[in-house]
């Protein structure tokens, strides 16, 4: 057999495995889980991921190109590079606009980054990380997003850009932060990690911003198992970002790639003799966070569908929505945020104070019931132990952050769940609240 017909061969066979390997079966309500998230994937995945590790090209290769030539559109944006998380893709978006060859507009320590308490740590870090000064702001119920009245309070002469995430695939009010940013010069990084697919206005979030990020993870929209990307439509961010991932390096020659810019031995830079390879010349202190083409394989295949995914999304949440609407009185139900139509990553809901029960009641008969959950992130991430001391200001006292804190939680709306499941999920918070 040929090359060609043997890897023909493998990859029928490898589609055959994944259909019996990973058949459904019948759900068992109260004794089968019912996953707040899980991956979403099927035989054309696996052969994707085969197909790639039969190249045995260990690094970015022919699947990354695709990916990034296809994915920016999701986002509303030009340009995508991959990286290998979503945290990662947080961190370069924040440490490209360090750079010094954005001039008086880099970010430098001591300077002020607006976001939110009620988040995910990977929002706030990389903040830290740079040596950069969080300022915490309050959140709205209930759409868990930022408070943008309390941006003006927010402002002073070191503030520099804002970063926020989309809570739970809600997307924040784009046209005040947006409005607020354009009038103070701010940068502006949209987390996208929980919300691809989103759109505010009719346009798809993540082409708001200068920069946005997406992640991967297999309790995501899509997934690489790892994996993740940022997104931006300038071309000075695209190349800065790069730069970052690939050790900080100079040259923007892709794996397996020499003289890209037909110049590689003619470059003088920094201190370094003239004609130094540019392929040793680095101009950032940067990482190392790119991703393996068997991951982008997956990405390619699990992008063909990522619209389907959404629409399940948005299915499962209404159908919650609806089945729970009449516990209105105990319950606070989420809602989108005016003019957006979210890419719903899960279904939070708030116990409302004077209810004859709590959230940690509620989440107790969930979890007996088999039913996962989560609660909204890191509730207020001042009140974690590893955030008590960080340098830091806020906005008042963030009383809707601690509301978070105690009284929310979320349960999943992944495309993996079936009518039963959520017909279970309905009924089991039903009876923990009448009950």
């Amino acid at each position: 057999m040929t090359e060609d017909e043997l890897r023909a061969r493998i990859l029928g066979l490898v589609g055959e495995y994944a259909r019996t390997r990973w058949s459904p079966r019948p759900f068992a309500p109260g004794i089968d889980l019912v996953p707040a998230a899980c991956k979403v994937f099927d035989g054309d995945d696996v052969r994707n991921l085969v197909d790639a590790s039969l190249d045995f090209w260990l690094t970015a290769g022919r699947y990354a190109d695709r990916f990034e030539a296809d994915f920016p559109a999701v986002l509303g944006a030009r340009h995508a590079l991959l990286v290998n998380s979503g945290s990662s893709a947080n961190l370069l978006a924040v440490s490209a606009l360090t750079s010094p060859k954005l001039g008086d507009r880099r970010l430098r320590p001591g300077d002020e980054v607006i976001t939110v308490a009620a988040g995910f740590p990977t929002t706030i870090n990389p903040i830290l990380q740079n040596g950069l000064v969080p300022v915490f702001l309050d959140v709205v119920v209930p759409t868990w997003n930022i408070d943008a009245s309390l941006l003006q309070p927010a402002l002073s002469d070191r503030t520099r850009a804002i970063m926020v995430a989309h809570t739970l695939g809600n997307p924040f009010d784009l046209d005040a932060v947006m409005a607020f940013a354009r009038k103070h010069d701010l940068w502006v990084i949209e987390d996208c990690c929980d919300a691809v697919g989103a759109e505010y206005g009719g346009r798809r979030v993540g082409g708001f911003g200068h920069l946005a990020t997406a992640s991967f993870y297999p309790a995501h929209h899509m997934t690489m198992g790892e994996g993740g990307a940022v997104v931006t439509s300038d071309p000075v961010l695209k190349r800065l970002v790069a730069s970052f991932r690939d050790w900080g390096r100079a040259c923007w020659c892709g794996p397996g790639h020499d003289n890209t810019c037909r110049r590689r031995f003619k470059w003088q830079l920094g201190d370094l003799p003239a004609g130094y390879d540019h392929k040793y010349t680095f101009e950032h202190i940067g990482y190392n966070l790119k991703v393996t083409d068997m991951q982008a394989a997956i990405g390619v295949s699990q992008l063909a569908k990522l619209d389907g995914f959404i629409a399940a999304r948005r299915r499962n949440f209404q159908a919650l929505r609806d089945g729970l609407a009449d516990l209105d009185d105990v319950l606070i139900l989420p809602e989108a945020t005016p003019g957006s139509s979210p890419s719903w990553f899960g279904f939070p809901f708030a116990v409302r104070d004077g209810a004859p029960f709590t959230r940690d009641d509620l989440v107790a008969r969930l979890e007996a019931a088999r039913v996962s959950t989560r609660l909204l992130f890191c509730g207020n991430v001042l009140r974690q132990p590893g955030y008590r001391d960080i340098p830091h200001r806020k906005i008042g006292d963030l009383p809707n952050t601690d509301f978070a804190m105690r009284n929310v939680l979320w349960v999943g709306v992944h495309p993996a769940l079936t009518p039963p499941m959520i017909d279970h999920m309905q009924d089991t918070i039903r009876a923990a609240c009448r009950g």
